[in-house]
């Protein structure tokens, strides 16, 4: 009867100092379970870490990035951070040349800051869901006809700091296009480039070479179009010559600052508008 007391008291004792044992051991490695909680599961797990630190270098994986060589024959989403809906593929290495191939369901793009210099009629033809395309600060000198026109849900455009001198058909429904700093000149923007555009709401033209300003429809709200080479102003550049009682509410931002143009010479050129263009005026 005295060795089974002895027996249940000694066995919650050597219990409690196994766990305190296998305590100690698991704070060697940080972040480790507690003793208590170590299995057989875990104690392969730290075998297998320790298998991996005792590996030779070589025969480690190399994480480093590729040198030279392009990037037309590896996946997108090697080269790029693909999310849901979301491509991004900013200053990638090795070097960019071209609009990479697209997973079908992207809404959003940004290959900004790459080396691609030319937009095919391919390049977005088969990925109707683009709502936005960023490809700011590459060297985008050509666009072929037809490159954004399957492109109905397209929102906000981005073609800024490029070598562009003109410009493509842009989808109707953009409500923000941006291409300042790049070389486009008046005969490089057709008449009719923005005049459909109903939902336009932001026109970024500022940086360029345009000798006037392009007709711009009712729906814009901000207009940037300083340091161009704009000379001259008329009542139908922003107002109706037809049509007096004809205002422009929406229009509250109009930057043509930096522009030959002596804004005060053309008094009847700014009475729709509820605010003057910022510009010379002496």
């Amino acid at each position: 009867m005295k060795a089974l007391l002895f027996t249940c008291m000694l066995v919650p004792w050597l219990v409690a100092a196994s766990a305190r044992r296998f305590d100690q051991e698991s704070q060697l490695i940080p972040g480790s379970l507690p003793g208590r909680e170590l299995n057989g599961y875990f104690i392969d797990h730290l075998k297998s870490r320790r298998a991996r630190r005792a590996l030779p270098l070589a025969d480690e994986p190399d994480d480093s990035p590729m040198e030279g060589g392009d990037t037309s024959d590896l996946p997108t989403c090697l080269l790029c951070v693909c999310l849901t809906g979301s491509v991004y593929c900013e200053e990638v290495s090795p070097d960019m040349t071209s609009v990479p191939t697209l997973p079908k369901e992207t809404a959003y793009l940004y290959a900004r800051f790459n080396k691609i210099k030319k937009i095919r009629s391919k390049d977005f033809a088969d990925i109707v869901t683009l709502k936005r395309i960023d490809l700011t600060g590459n060297m985008i000198s050509e666009i072929e006809d037809g490159a954004f026109s399957k492109l109905t849900l397209l929102e906000e455009l981005s073609l800024a700091e490029n070598r562009l001198v003109k410009l493509p058909m842009l989808p109707a429904k953009l409500t923000t296009f941006n291409a300042n700093y790049n070389q486009l000149k008046t005969k490089g923007v057709k008449a009719n480039t923005f005049k459909k555009m109903a939902t336009l709401i932001n026109l970024y033209l500022a940086e360029n070479q345009l000798e006037a300003v392009p007709r711009i429809p009712d729906s814009v709200r901000t207009l940037h179009l300083q340091n161009n080479n704009i000379t001259e102003v008329n009542v139908d550049t922003f107002c109706r010559s037809n049509d007096t009682y004809y205002l422009r509410p929406s229009l509250s931002e109009v930057r043509m600052d930096g522009n030959p143009v002596v804004l005060s010479k053309y008094p009847d050129s700014f009475t729709c508008m509820k605010v003057l263009p910022v510009g010379r005026y002496r």
